[in-house]
């Protein structure tokens, strides 16, 4: 009796342990094709040599093949609208199929919008919040069964998160979910070894920016404190690697979310508010 449970000890082992040869570990990083997406794989790219495939989400195919250029992992894109829970689904699968472990995933994706609410066009308000919030929901709760111990999740919110933002105020309340749930989601994953990092920077100087203020002007201030994708992604990744919940790029960025503990946001928001009348007149 003894030596059949040591055999079938055996044989579990042995399994167990075929199993972990097949496992393929993978990071999955959306908004891949540019801005901050892109540069977190140019990053990493180099290093992580535990990682056997990186999964590159984005709207445009085009975008896509160009920054999967001259990688050194293997790549797989996935051409993804991710407000449609159908192409959601064949990313899902994909994961299943390939038995994979994501060891890592990157919520980049996102929209941006400035000028006043009562003056934007609803469908494209309504498409930012899919977009920042539902989908990147959505993902989140579809990758963590798939996520093993050591294992990590980095959302991109904004330091916009920290205080309502009049001008910015539908973009600013997206952010705001966005931090509130990664922190609350940190705390339950903390048992399972899971670690998720909130990164908060200010405006960064990617095509985000400059699309974001299409519709509304961008005030100057933002504009001194902007600083680069290099940067937020590298302390991005540190924070993450150290298990932080939150990244701050930036002394200025720093600085305003002390203030929004501090002082109560009606200040905050009027003086916002004469700030941007300012430069109204200033334009």
């Amino acid at each position: 009796m003894i030596y059949e449970q040591r055999d079938v000890r055996l044989k579990i082992c042995a399994k167990n342990n075929a199993e972990m040869r097949k496992t393929m570990n993978i990071v999955i990083i959306t908004g891949a094709s540019s801005g901050i997406g892109l540069e977190y794989v140019r990053q990493m790219d180099p290093y992580f040599s535990n990682i056997d495939e990186f999964w590159l989400a984005a709207r445009g195919r085009d975008k896509l093949q160009r920054a999967a250029e001259d990688l050194h992992h293997k790549v797989r894109l996935f051409p993804t609208d991710l407000t449609d829970s159908i192409q959601m689904d064949l990313l899902e699968h994909a994961v299943r199929a390939e038995n994979a472990v994501v060891r890592m995933l990157i919520n980049c994706a996102g929209e941006g919008l400035t000028g006043d609410f009562v003056r934007q066009e609803r469908e494209k308000v309504l498409s930012m919040i899919r977009l920042n919030c539902l989908a990147l929901t959505e993902l989140t709760h579809r990758m963590i069964p798939f996520m093993r111990r050591g294992s990590r999740i980095i959302q991109m919110a904004s330091g916009a998160a920290f205080i309502p933002q009049p001008g910015f105020a539908v973009y600013a309340a997206c952010k705001a979910y966005v931090l509130s749930f990664s922190r609350a989601l940190a705390e339950e994953l903390r048992p399972l070894g899971i670690r998720v990092t909130s990164v908060c920077p200010g405006p960064v100087d990617t095509p985000f920016l400059e699309k974001a203020g299409q519709d509304g002007g961008t005030l100057a201030i933002k504009k001194l404190v902007t600083v680069s994708p290099e940067r937020v992604v590298r302390l991005a990744l540190r924070d993450s690697y150290f298990g932080r919940e939150l990244s701050v790029c930036s002394l200025p960025v720093k600085g305003l979310h002390l203030l929004s503990k501090a002082v109560p946001h009606r200040v905050i928001l009027t003086i916002m508010n004469h700030m941007k009348k300012g430069q109204q007149y200033a334009d």
